[in-house]
């Protein structure tokens, strides 16, 4: 089953975000208070916690959760496999996936700290089609586009 590990907000982009249990999340925009959100197609970032395994499988122990940037941390989906125009439901809103990784074109901060981001190849973006709260251990519902 796919949940929810924790949401994470920062006030600026590109540094690690930090965990706060629960957020709401605001139709056409994103995380409430987070700098990510805005009127575009990245309004909500994803990461799998099995991202966080390779990286410690590749040397890099210890990143805490949000270490990456991203607003929500999954666990028991793999995030990156979904094509685009997937929709996610979590907790009280309903989200379509819109990208799958992203183009860094300077080392952001999270890669000098971590030493390499995983964000360019297994996160993702989402939309959001319905507001609403989610909450750490919410459940994911994966609908994949027909």
């Amino acid at each position: 089953m796919a949940r929810v590990l924790d949401i994470n907000r920062s006030d600026k982009k590109g540094i690690a975000k930090e965990p706060i249990g629960e957020g709401i999340f605001v139709e056409d925009f994103g995380l409430e208070n987070d700098a990510h959100a805005g009127k575009w197609h990245r309004q909500v970032s994803l990461l799998a916690i099995e991202s966080y395994h390779r990286m410690e499988e590749m040397g890099i122990k210890d990143l805490p959760i949000g270490a990456f940037g991203e607003n929500i941390t999954t666990e028991g989906v793999e995030l990156h496999k979904l094509p685009v125009g997937t929709v996610l439901r979590i907790g009280e809103t309903v989200q379509e996936v819109t990208q799958i990784g992203k183009e860094c074109h300077t080392m952001c901060n999270i890669g000098r700290t971590v030493g390499k981001c995983v964000m360019p190849n297994e996160g993702i973006f989402t939309r959001v089609l319905v507001g609403g709260k989610i909450r750490k251990d919410d459940t994911i519902e994966v609908e994949l586009p027909e």
